[in-house]
């Protein structure tokens, strides 16, 4: 009997999961809500500033509806006062969360959001290296579209990642990209007649006709698998294994940006004591600005 890729889906959990545990968020129809904003890509470049340091960051032209949700909320000062209410050192900072300004102590939280989420941007080229910024997002069990948070985000700590330990991560992943891909053939509208057909011989337990329906489709899941593998370059495979990350998150959280100065103020803020919902005992404000790049490449504060 053919092992098909459909059966019951389970959950690939790296060390821990970027999420947001949100009331309710509704999806935005992001393209008509796009921060219109007249400058060019070389005005990409924010400062986070915190208590212990700035950190440069540059945002990316191939992920454009994070890039102008996150110019508007920097435009509307929207970050100022937040914390990075979750840190876990040897894997990421997380901020973002509105009702984290002026939170009192011990106070959880990582809930708060604003009314729309963003479709998912992923990008083959764009990895969860040290330094990168990604979304955080609601877990897969609410959230199949993978669609992004439109406010916290986090900051990529990770560790170092040899070649081996990158290929057994990739190859664990596949596999469960690999069965999701199952129930999303069979409830493909193409397939519909399909489904149906083989829904009928599983009911009449025709253990031959299983057998065909089920080549059928194994065939159009591994035609589709085949179409979306994702595999690293050697530069990206060298960049895990110099500098770190969190390879386990790639190509399920959308990565939009990149620390380009000051990757030693994430190992500060990483590292700070805790409480048991990773939230430091002393508040980490930040407050982010935009940086005006010139045409002579000088980077003034703006």
């Amino acid at each position: 009997m053919i092992k098909i890729f459909f059966t019951k889906s389970i959950l690939f959990v790296a060390a821990f999961v970027i999420s947001i545990a949100c009331e309710s968020t509704k999806k935005s129809d992001i393209k008509n809500t796009n921060y219109n904003n007249e400058l060019s890509s070389n005005q990409n470049i924010y400062i986070i500033s915190t208590k212990f340091g700035d950190m440069t960051i540059k945002l990316f032209d191939e992920t454009p509806l994070h890039r102008d949700n996150f110019k508007k909320l920097v435009a509307d000062s929207f970050y100022n006062g937040t914390l990075f209410h979750r840190v876990i050192n040897g894997f990421m900072i997380q901020g973002g969360d509105p009702t984290s300004k002026n939170a009192k102590p011990g106070q959880p939280l990582g809930r708060g959001n604003i009314e729309y989420t963003i479709p998912a941007e992923f990008n083959s080229k764009l990895i969860h290296k040290k330094g990168a910024l990604a979304a955080a997002r609601q877990s897969d069990a609410v959230n199949p579209e993978k669609e992004s948070s439109g406010c916290q985000f986090y900051i990529v700590d990770g560790s170092k990642t040899n070649p081996a330990k990158l290929e057994s991560i990739n190859s664990r992943k596949e596999l469960i990209h690999k069965r999701a891909l199952g129930q999303k053939t069979l409830n493909s509208p193409s397939n519909y007649k399909l489904k149906k057909d083989f829904s009928r011989v599983q009911q009449k337990g025709l253990k031959d006709s299983i057998h065909f329906y089920g080549m059928l489709i194994q065939k159009k899941i591994d035609s589709l698998h085949a179409e979306n593998k994702f595999k690293y370059t050697p530069d990206q495979i060298t960049l895990y294994d110099s500098i770190g990350g969190t390879p386990s998150l790639d190509m399920d959280y959308t990565v939009f940006g990149e620390v380009v100065k000051g990757l030693n103020i994430i190992d500060s803020i990483a590292i700070q004591k805790k409480d048991r919902l990773n939230r430091p005992f002393d508040d980490i404000k930040m407050t982010i600005k935009m940086v005006v790049v010139s045409k002579k490449n000088r980077i003034n504060g703006k």
